[in-house]
């Protein structure tokens, strides 16, 4: 797969390799990237993410190894890795990246290609940005496990090119998605896997307060607006804890700072 930001290292945390650069920088180099070029696709794992991979690896681990960048999505796991000691790159979210790219790179008459979402979430941020030329596509819920939907979804992103292509239906799904894209081929652009965040410029799903995300406390607000669907869910990504620490007691391990029995 293209690197997409070959010219930044990476950070290995977790089992993944993630851009260490930060938000402008991971934006800037996407926005430059000649939109004609091959297909390739962002990840953005959190948590979450990291829970699923772990618990999954086979069926998962190939859509983030194929990814053309990774970006740590968590506060949560940034903070609990540098409490613990271990390198941690800087964390960029799908939210802050789809904001920053339409307000300083994505020009009011270019093409844009969303897949996922709805309708309404997709008219405000139109309204948002004085958007002229958006592509919308919403498969049905559960299309990951219809073959038919998913060639939908893969025909729809290959007949309306664009520079940038929003895969907003969640994960896996939307990784399992750029991932077929990409396997296909005849599809060009980024494909950029960011969750809720249009919803979330849109209005249509509030997001926590900026203060509130600098502290890591993000998960709070959204546990409190959503405990039903969200509680369980939380409480399953504390086993990241867990991951972390047995990371760095390899770290120490392998610089020779502990010593096997």
């Amino acid at each position: 797969m293209d690197p997409l930001l070959a010219s930044w290292g990476t950070i290995r945390l977790l089992g993944l390799e993630l851009a260490d650069a930060s938000l402008a920088e991971v934006a800037e180099a996407l926005a430059l990237r000649s939109p004609t070029l091959r297909f390739s696709y962002v990840v953005t794992p959190n948590a979450d993410h990291f829970v699923r991979l772990a618990s999954q690896p086979n069926s998962l681990l190939p859509y983030y190894l194929t990814a053309g960048a990774l970006l740590l999505d968590s506060r949560v796991v940034s903070r609990l890795g540098r409490f613990l000691g271990l390198q941690v790159p800087p964390v960029v979210t799908g939210s802050d990246l789809t904001a920053e790219l339409f307000q300083r790179w994505i020009s009011r008459d270019e093409p844009v290609t969303i897949i996922g979402t709805t309708s309404r979430s997709v008219a405000q941020l139109i309204r948002t940005y004085s958007l002229t030329r958006v592509a919308h596509f919403a498969p049905p819920f559960g299309f990951e496990a219809h073959p038919q939907f998913i060639d939908q979804c893969v025909h729809f992103v290959q007949t309306h090119p664009a520079r940038f292509v929003f895969l907003a239906c969640g994960a896996p799904r939307q990784e399992l998605l750029a991932h077929r894209i990409a396997q296909t081929g005849g599809a060009s652009g980024i494909g950029l896997c960011i969750g809720a965040a249009i919803d979330q410029i849109g209005g249509i799903e509030s997001r926590a307060p900026h203060w509130m995300r600098s502290a890591g406390l993000e998960w709070c607000w959204r546990i409190r607006r959503e405990p039903r669907r969200l509680g369980l869910r939380y409480l399953h990504d504390v086993t990241i804890i867990p991951a972390l620490i047995r990371e760095r007691i390899g770290a120490q391990i392998g610089r020779g700072g502990v010593q096997k029995r």
